[in-house]
């Protein structure tokens, strides 16, 4: 027997989540000791690698199944989907940044955009509810201080780790309209939050 529609949506929104939160995972072999940072990179290539691999048979090909129809939204249908804008970022500030600045900005994706998404109902065009706002910033600023505070003290880890948070907030909560089109915060939440960083620690450090 199917789902009434409220509760299909409820449970897909619960499963895109789940998957968005699995990135949080990216980092953690480097935080055990089992891979280098540049062990790191290469596997985060190489993941991007597979998921364009994908779009591409999805988007040119043709292909389609049930796990596609399932966790990507209409908007998506006809271009990258979420998931791909999501490892796009997440190499990217791996690529660019050492692992102090890098893992919080992934983690203010992986971990904080689904606390803010549960938080608020909204269109992609749409401004979040300030409940989402303030989740998102909160939870940016904790995970980035255990990273920013014992690389560059107490005074400028908090102001680092705020100045990740904050921009973290604004991308998450306010999507850029180009055109009419929504940028996706998959996209966004990363290299603003570590943009965010980076000049606070050229401004204090």
């Amino acid at each position: 027997m199917s789902l009434p529609a409220a509760e299909w949506r409820a449970e897909v929104e619960f499963e895109r989540r789940l998957v968005h939160s699995g990135g949080t995972l990216y980092p953690v072999p480097f935080l055990l000791g089992w891979l280098t940072w540049t062990e790191t990179r290469y596997f985060l290539v190489a993941a991007l690698a597979v998921v364009l691999a994908l779009e591409f048979l999805r988007l040119v090909v043709g292909l389609d199944h049930s796990l596609y129809r399932r966790l990507t939204r209409e908007y998506e249908t006809d271009a990258l989907a979420g998931y791909a804008l999501y490892q796009v970022s997440m190499t990217g500030v791996v690529l660019l940044l050492e692992p102090t600045l890098a893992i919080p900005a992934m983690w203010m994706l992986s971990v904080g955009d689904p606390v803010s998404g549960a938080l608020g109902d909204n269109d992609a065009t749409e401004a979040k509810r300030p409940a989402a706002w303030i989740a998102m910033f909160l939870v940016c600023f904790g995970l980035a201080v255990p990273f920013t505070i014992p690389a560059f003290g107490p005074d400028v880890g908090i102001v680092v780790a705020m100045a990740g948070a904050a921009p973290a907030a604004v991308a998450d909560g306010l999507p850029p309209i180009i055109r009419g089109v929504a940028v996706d915060d998959n996209l966004t939440i990363p290299p603003a939050a570590a943009g965010g960083m980076l000049l606070a620690v050229a401004v204090l450090g």
